[in-house]
């Protein structure tokens, strides 16, 4: 169940933390693997972990999605050298917490070009590929940061809670098409984004008070969950944000 056999998957961000996870995770279950992220990142890890989970093949590429030229380069040459694009996990990430009243114009451009300006222009760009083909799996890491408030983080979580939406809405226009949209909301795991404040014992003993199952979320367990979305098994499931969050935001 939910083979990705020969299906070429691309994930933003792919470098470290969650997108590690999801390339993985989508390597596992045989898929083409695309790790990309900004240039000059090193994606040696991420090739490396994929190839040993058993991708089909790996092809690393360099992607800022805040340059348009870079997406439409990126997907252009994903798309000349396979001929399609099955998956496209949107997960590149930017948080900056800061006050409210500290906030400037440039924190939260910053903020919002990467999470959901950003992320729209990479699924606007994949999805002439994926209506041609008649078929397609558009994902994106949102957060429980998008559900409930987050102390100091307020573009953070206008940008989660902006990509719940676009889920919505892409979803809407595709659906159609025999693509798919959907989000995936963590907890915290640790990550590059979240290390430096959950070494901290204080804000870890706070961050984990707020989850019944008294953990962080593990990258595997969110990779899993988006390499159930991009599956043939999942084709009914559109428009949706679901929580992976260990209990937090039932409360």
């Amino acid at each position: 169940m939910y083979e990705l056999n020969g299906r070429v998957a691309i994930v933003t961000g792919a470098a470290r933390g969650l997108g590690l996870g999801i390339a993985e995770a989508f390597a596992k279950q045989g898929a083409i693997v695309v790790p990309t992220d900004r240039p000059g990142v090193s994606l040696d890890e991420t090739a490396e972990t994929c190839g040993r989970a058993g991708a089909a093949e790996v092809y690393r590429h360099d992607l800022d999605i805040t340059d348009r030229d870079s997406i439409d380069r990126a997907v252009a040459d994903v798309k000349g050298k396979y001929g399609h694009i099955d998956i496209l996990a949107n997960n590149a990430g930017l948080n900056r917490p800061k006050p409210s009243e500290e906030i400037t114009e440039e924190l939260w451009d910053s903020v919002m070009d990467v999470n959901l300006k950003g992320s729209f222009f990479m699924a606007q760009a994949a999805l002439p590929v994926m209506r041609a083909q008649g078929r397609g799996r558009i994902l994106f890491t949102s957060s429980v940061a998008g559900l409930v408030a987050r102390e100091n983080q307020a573009p953070y979580c206008v940008s989660k809670g902006g990509i719940n939406s676009m889920v919505r809405s892409l979803a809407f226009d595709c659906a159609a098409a025999g693509i798919t949209v959907n989000a995936v909301a963590p907890c915290f795991a640790m990550t590059a984004l979240s290390k430096a404040r959950l070494e901290d014992p204080e804000y870890r003993a706070m961050v984990l008070g707020m989850i019944p199952a008294g953990r962080l979320v593990e990258p595997s367990e969110v990779g899993a969950l988006f390499a159930y979305l991009a599956s043939d098994e999942a084709a009914m499931i559109t428009g949706q944000t679901i929580v992976i969050d260990g209990g937090w935001t039932m409360w």
